[in-house]
């Protein structure tokens, strides 16, 4: 046997290293992982993406290559097909949950996986197409109950969310807007005095699912500056289109902020009481 070369054992140490650098304990034992995918499935494409939102953008070409996403394991998962994924759109460059709904997430036995540098600022399309791709590649990684595939957000993130709960029905079984939701649908304003215009078109098919088979949870808090939208949102497009599995959840005294964990285990029981 040869004895391994300098650059080699190099090699060695720094690829372990980089993994140590990847990979990150909470203090209630919730792994934090960075991923990578590599392969950019179908209903990720450009065209795809475009297609089901009816865009007049035509969305630039997504390099996986340049991607990664942020992954939390909580310790006590098991690959027994009973967990779930909720996907993250943050509208901050760091995909992030808070620590305090890591229990939470491990109670309801759900993996949560964001995109990284896919805030605000990133073309919608990309955050959409990394959502897809967050959901597509984890269940070939993982043994996940394909009815517990949820998506959440907060602020800008929650209005892609409210898209993709929609517009990819098919993926997407519960989703939860927190402090912004979009709608597909003419919607008054608060004051009455304009409309909201429509912020995409889904293809009815899809459309047809999320009517009958999604679960949607509206977040929002008292003093949050979205929630006279939210309320609108609720009303005068779910329940007018028919979505008859609805939550609306207003949080005291709460202002435009990431809601408390309470929250969050409210919205997760109603998702888990209608989708399983």
């Amino acid at each position: 046997m040869k004895t391994p070369s300098f650059f080699l054992l190099l090699f060695y140490s720094l690829n372990i290293a980089v993994q140590a650098a990847a990979l990150e304990m909470r203090p209630n034992r919730t792994k934090i992982e960075t991923i990578q995918f590599s392969k950019l499935p179908e209903q990720a494409e450009s065209q795809e993406v475009r297609a089901r939102l009816h865009s007049l953008e035509i969305p630039g070409l997504l390099s996986l290559a340049r991607e990664s996403f942020q992954l939390a394991i909580p310790n006590s998962y098991s690959n027994d097909g009973t967990w779930g994924l909720i996907v993250w759109i943050s509208p901050n460059e760091s995909p992030r949950v808070p620590e305090s709904w890591d229990a939470v997430l491990t109670q309801h036995k759900l993996l949560c996986i964001g995109a990284n540098n896919a805030g605000n600022k990133r073309d919608i399309l990309d955050r959409i197409a990394l959502a897809v791709v967050a959901n597509i590649e984890m269940r070939s990684r993982f043994n996940l109950n394909p009815k517990r595939m949820y998506v959440s957000g907060f602020s800008g993130g929650g209005r892609v969310a409210s898209i993709l709960g929609v517009a990819y029905a098919d993926l997407f079984t519960g989703t939860v807007p927190m402090m912004g939701v979009n709608f597909y649908t003419d919607l008054p304003s608060p004051d009455g005095k304009k409309l909201f215009p429509p912020q995409y078109i889904p293809d009815d098919e899809v459309l047809g699912i999320a009517k009958r088979s999604s679960t949607f949870v509206l977040v929002t808090g008292e003093k949050d500056f979205n929630r006279a939208e939210t309320k609108i949102v609720l009303e005068q497009g779910f329940r007018k289109e028919g979505f008859p599995r609805l939550l609306y959840l207003e949080a005291p005294q709460v202002g435009h902020v990431i809601p408390e964990a309470q929250w969050l285990e409210r919205a997760l029981t109603f998702l888990d009481r209608h989708t399983q």
